[in-house]
């Protein structure tokens, strides 16, 4: 020891011992002078003594400042960042340290400002975090279980404190009587009769702020502990918790009131009843000894022959480590005592071995040998001071390779460091200069990774048959030229012919001779360069004439390219500002679809099993069979326990899918249609039980997507209540935006088969390949005209670019729109001609004039028929054996996308075509201007859309959106969510995306319409930017973003501030109380009144049940149902068992 400084800590005195081996150890003592483990804050590398004098710093108390050698260094007094627990940071005993509640790490004090720091006890060292000890009431009825926390806590006000006391069960210990807590203390009493046979298991947890530390123990019947007077017994007594009296010999109850503490060093002097002396240590032979055993010791004393266990502790370690002995007598003990690593000098040698190599350190006089792995090779050690020497072996290879060096001491292997080999170094050539009456010869290495000192090399110059011994001077390391440099100097030899040079590498030789200057050598190396150039030239002079005219050819192609680009672009930006805006809005009555037929498309999106739960006017009813075993099992459901329990032993399930999960919610939402109240009720205690799943997780991730049953439980729940509100407000905003959807996408080329679109939003649709079209009016009359149809002519528009189904389907849809009802006949039952001069041409898909490319065939377009502006066409009845080319459509062909095109060339060489047209270049990103044209001619259609939604006009919010957030917003309150983003995320998740952007990309769940998949892509643009405008994440945008996510970039930002003006009025309005919401819910369920059948619904739920049947009962044994719910669900089973008229195939 050279120095002491001292510093207080609370009611702790604190030492910092600085040693000659330059450590810095910092020992604490409490007010009774007890130490706690010595820590090692700093240990110098050169072992230079520490000086007297050592200064805590005055500015941040927390930092001591020490010289050693010449060095001040700046030390921490503490390592409160080694812990990673509280109860790690609590066991550190350092009173420098404690746990902060709020950042969850072990901190200074100072640190931890804004809520509890937590950390050991003034006054004393204790064992343990939390003692207890039990007591017997007066009356010996009851036991009071006495619990103290030997904590501190600094905090702004009083912190929570609590005690909760469980059994090994589970079960509440303090159940019935209560329990008190006032810190640090907390006690629990229950009935003496709890005691069992074996003890009672008690787990108590102490909650400080937001921390939980929790024990375990077994408590004993104090007066149960019973045998004869030995420690052992003590010790069983005290570990009870018990009182131990030392004059009786006796473990009874601790006195009532009583505040005694036991620790279990209480019984360590306790005599154990043998007459055994008590040994005594004289002296241990020899003091400084290897850790991996290179000595024995030995220990000199009396009373050593009875010695059964023997532990030693080191001057740096608490723990004690019990060790073997191989022999003792009265007076001698001999034990077996279980090498600090250290770092080698070089970490890399030559393949061919022979460096030396220097394990640095103290103590390395035990190493007896040094071992190399692969191969395993020992090799012998040369110690000399503190320095143990060896020479690398040979590994026989020249590539490189990790050698772990190993040292070996007695009989442990010691893993000491690794060693690179690298391939041998490799001395290219030499060079001499006179300078002055030296000769200076530079040696040239190519540069390996060896690191060779000037020590390692010995260098000898040959002229003739002497050798001269060379000076190294110094090696230049190669920053660019790859070539290390190593120069040296024989003196007096200025003009001496040195004809190679010798260097002596550890135990290998390298030689380099002078290169040899052969004239013929040079003759050869000219002739070469000379015929190459020759050839070069001669191939130039051939090939020149070709080169001029491909030179010529290209220019004029990369001209005509240039031309067609700028007349693209050019085009393009004249199309997007002069176009016309005028899409109609007069869509007549719009197709909304009924209640049911509504639900039915969003229970069962992806099934065509939905008809068997609607229910007709003219349904027959049930026999009362039927209707006895299905009404038990409705009521069954109704039942909240069983119908949970369900649900969670189901998804418990691992065969049970997400599909199984998806239609076992839509069955229960018919099943539960006509009582909606109670289905709300059910769906929000699984939502609470979802909650707790995510809470400990990622809460963020809660309702993204749908892979429980509560989640699309929810997704119906929306729809069903949230109908009323899509038609009244919604519904006609999306049908106008679907319709100007469909007459924007409609106004340019469609490709026929691919379904590719000039007009759309979504990049991936975008028909960049089209060719130059024009727009054509038919005058359109009918063949068969039934009452209103077809007086006069029928104006349509169409393009020359259209396929013969593409007119057609045009000729149908404007019928429709203008005299409000379809056409008698449907588009497979109709054909159409054109007529001019008194005649009547057939339009076709595909006849013997289509054009032919290999074996795919072009579809005929008006262009092909040669059709003109104005032309007159009329639609007529299909023959009934029509030739087989007007089959009823083309596309029923499975290969229908390889044996045609249209618009879109095939994959083949068509440079024998005769269409000049199609072999222009095409560039996609000219043709991007499409869909910002496209997204401003619906621009205004998707703002009123987003309004209707979001816009809360005269505060009129839907009831279930209103009820809903407050639903999550009071969650949020109870589970202690303070990040706001979460909450706005459940939100998102539960009504935009869970619904919303399910009906933006599905208008065919709302309307009777066909939606194609190029209108479907256009939609999927709107959605995303509908549910980008929820988006908390700002956009970083740039040039390789996907123009899908550009096309809106200008308008999320308004967006999102609308969205977030949504949400605030909504959460300031008053919420509805749980009557009026109930009626609010009923009466959507007497809207719907029996229109869904729920016997089949029931039916089906039934399946499931009977498949996990057994499951089920399970969970509900686990949650504690009675057994007049078990009954129950047994009656339902045996009379579906019974009933084969309810039974299914």
């Amino acid at each position: 020891m050279t120095s002491v400084a001292t510093v207080t800590a609370s009611s702790w005195l604190v030492f910092f011992i600085g040693t000659a081996d330059g450590q810095l150890i910092k020992i604490s003592m409490d007010k009774a002078m007890k130490p706690t483990c010595p820590i090692v804050l700093y240990k110098s590398d050169e072992d230079h003594p520490v000086h007297s004098k050592m200064i805590l710093d005055p500015v941040d108390k927390k930092h001591i400042y020490l010289a050693l050698g010449n060095q001040m260094k700046r030390v921490a007094v503490a390592q409160c960042w080694r812990y990673g627990s509280m109860r790690d940071c609590w066991f550190s005993h350092d009173p420098f340290c404690g746990w902060c509640s709020s950042q969850s790490r072990c901190t200074f004090p100072d640190e931890c400002l804004t809520s509890a720091w937590i950390s050991i006890p003034e006054g004393s060292l204790q064992e343990r975090m939390i003692s207890f000890h039990v007591e017997e009431t007066p009356s010996r009825e009851k036991v009071i279980l006495n619990v103290t926390a030997h904590l501190k806590v600094v905090a702004k006000g009083s912190p929570a404190f609590s005690c909760a006391f469980t059994t090994e069960r589970g079960e509440s210990l303090c159940a019935g009587s209560g329990d008190t807590a006032a810190f640090p203390s907390c006690s629990c009493v229950f009935l003496r009769d709890k005691f069992p046979a074996g003890g009672l298991g008690v787990t108590v947890k102490i909650t400080i702020d937001n921390q939980i530390v929790s024990e375990s123990w077994n408590l004993k019947n104090c007066s149960l502990i019973q045998g004869g007077p030995t420690s052992a017994l003590c010790s069983e007594c005290v570990a009870a918790g018990c009182l131990w009296s030392f004059t009786q010999h006796t473990c009874s109850w601790m006195p009532w009131s009583s505040h005694k503490s036991y620790t279990q060093g209480t019984c360590q002097n306790y005599s154990s009843g043998l007459n055994i002396s008590k040994p005594e240590i004289y002296s241990i032979t020899p003091s400084e000894i290897s850790f991996y055993g290179k000595n024995n010791a030995t220990i000199t004393g009396k009373n050593l022959d009875h010695v059964t266990k023997l532990r030693i502790r080191g001057d740096m370690d608490c723990n004690l480590m019990e060790v073997p002995f191989h022999s003792r007598s009265s007076d001698r003990l001999t034990l077996h005592i279980p090498t600090v690593l250290h770092r080698l000098s070089r970490d890399s040698s030559w393949a061919s071995g022979g460096r030396a190599v220097s394990v640095l350190g103290t103590n390395l006089q035990f190493v007896d040998e040094i071992e190399h792995l692969d191969p395993p090779q020992t090799l012998g050690v040369n110690f000399s001071s503190s320095n143990l020497q060896y020479y690398t072996p040979s590994v026989g290879t020249g590539t490189k390779r990790n050698v772990t060096v190993r040292l070996k001491v007695a009989n442990e292997t010691i893993a000491c460091a690794t060693l690179t080999y690298h391939p041998d170094p490799e001395f290219i050539r030499f060079t001499t200069s006179p300078s002055g009456d030296d000769l200076r010869i530079t040696v040239e290495k190519k540069v390996d990774k060896l690191n060779i000192s000037r020590e390692e090399l010995n260098i000898y110059a040959l002229e003739g048959d002497v050798e001269h011994k060379c000076q190294l001077d110094k090696i230049e390391p190669s920053h660019s030229s790859g070539v290390d440099s190593i120069d040296c100097e024989i003196h007096n030899k200025a003009n001496a012919k040195i004809e190679s040079v010798k260097i002596y590498l550890g135990n290998n030789q390298f030689e380099v001779k002078e290169p040899q200057k052969t004239l013929y050598l040079i003759v050869l190396v000219i002739c070469i360069i000379v015929l190459i150039f020759a050839g070069v030239g001669c191939t130039a002079w051939i090939y020149r004439s070709k080169q001029r005219k491909l030179s010529e050819r290209m220019n004029e192609y990369v001209e005509l390219l240039e031309c067609d680009i700028r007349k693209e672009i050019r085009q393009g930006f004249v199309d997007m500002q002069t176009q016309k805006m005028d899409l109609t809005e007069n869509v007549g009555v719009i197709p909304f679809l009924d209640y049911k037929h509504f639900a039915s498309r969003i229970f069962f999106p992806d099934q065509v099993t939905m008809s068997g739960f609607l229910k007709d006017l003219d349904q027959a009813s049930e026999n009362a069979q039927m209707d006895r075993s299905c009404e038990a099992f409705s009521a069954l459901i109704r039942n909240r326990l069983f119908l949970t329990s369900f649900v969670h032993a189901l998804e418990e399930q691992k065969h049970f899918s997400i599909n199984d999960k998806c239609h076992v919610a839509s069955l229960l939402t018919l099943a539960l249609h006509s009582d909606l109240p109670y289905l709300t009720e059910v769906m929000e205690v699984l939502l609470r039980a979802l909650m707790d799943q995510y809470s400990n997780t990622q809460p963020k991730l809660m309702l993204r997507s749908t892979k429980s049953i509560v989640e699309k439980l929810l997704t119906n729940w929306m729809s069903i209540c949230l109908y009323g509100f899509l038609r009244e407000s919604v519904g006609q905003p999306l049908f106008l935006l679907v319709s100007a959807l469909n007459q924007q996408i409609s106004r340019g080329p469609v490709d026929s088969v691919t379904e590719k679109a000039l007009y759309t939003l979504n990049e991936d649709w975008l028909l960049w390949q089209a060719q130059d079209f024009s727009a054509l009016k038919l005058n359109v009359s009918f063949d068969v005209v039934s009452v209103g149809e077809g007086s006069s002519p029928l104006e349509v528009s169409v393009l020359d670019c259209d396929t013969v189904e593409q007119a057609k389907e045009k000729i149908l849809g404007a019928f429709k729109s203008k005299f409000g009802f379809p056409y008698s006949g449907q588009l497979p039952d109709i054909d159409i001609a054109y007529e001019k001069g008194g005649q009547s041409v057939l339009l076709q898909e595909v006849d013997q004039s289509s054009e032919v490319m290999g074996s795919v065939t072009m579809l005929n377009t008006l262009r092909h028929y040669q059709i003109p502006d104005g032309a007159s066409v009329k639609v007529i009845t299909k023959q009934a054996h029509a030739p087989l080319s007007t089959q009823v459509s083309l596309k029923d062909d499975r290969n229908y996308s390889i044996k045609y095109f249209h618009l879109i060339d095939p994959d083949i060489d068509c440079a024998q075509g005769g269409n000049p047209e199609r072999k222009k270049l095409k560039l996609k990103e000219i043709y991007l201007t499409k869909l910002l044209s496209t997204k401003v001619a619906v621009h205004s259609y998707v703002e009123k859309l987003f309004g209707s939604i979001w816009g809360t006009a005269n505060s009129r919010v839907p009831p279930a959106v209103k009820y809903f957030f407050d639903f999550l917003d009071a969650q949020g309150e109870s589970k202690k969510i303070s990040d706001p983003d979460v909450l706005h995320i459940w939100k998102t998740n539960s009504l935009p995306l869970r619904f919303w952007v399910n009906i933006l990309k599905n208008p065919q769940f709302v309307f009777d319409m066909e939606k194609t998949p190029l209108l479907d892509s256009c939609l999927s643009v709107i959605a995303q930017a509908f549910m980008d405008s929820f988006s908390l994440a700002e956009q970083q945008l740039d040039k390789h973003s996907p123009t899908n996510k550009l096309l809106y970039a200008k308008d999320i930002p308004q967006y999102k501030l609308e969205v977030k003006a949504y949400y605030k009025q909504v959460g300031d309005l008053p919420g509805f109380s749980s009557e009026d919401f109930k009626a609010f819910l009923q009466e959507e369920s007497e809207k719907h009144e029996n229109e869904f059948n729920e016997t089949a619904a029931l039916q089906e739920i039934y399946k499931y049940l009977h498949q996990n049947f057994n499951a089920v009962e399970e969970k509900l044994v686990q949650n504690g149902a009675s057994s007049e719910l078990k009954e129950k669900l047994q009656q339902v089973k045996d009379l579906f068992t019974n009933d084969k008229s309810c039974s299914w195939d």
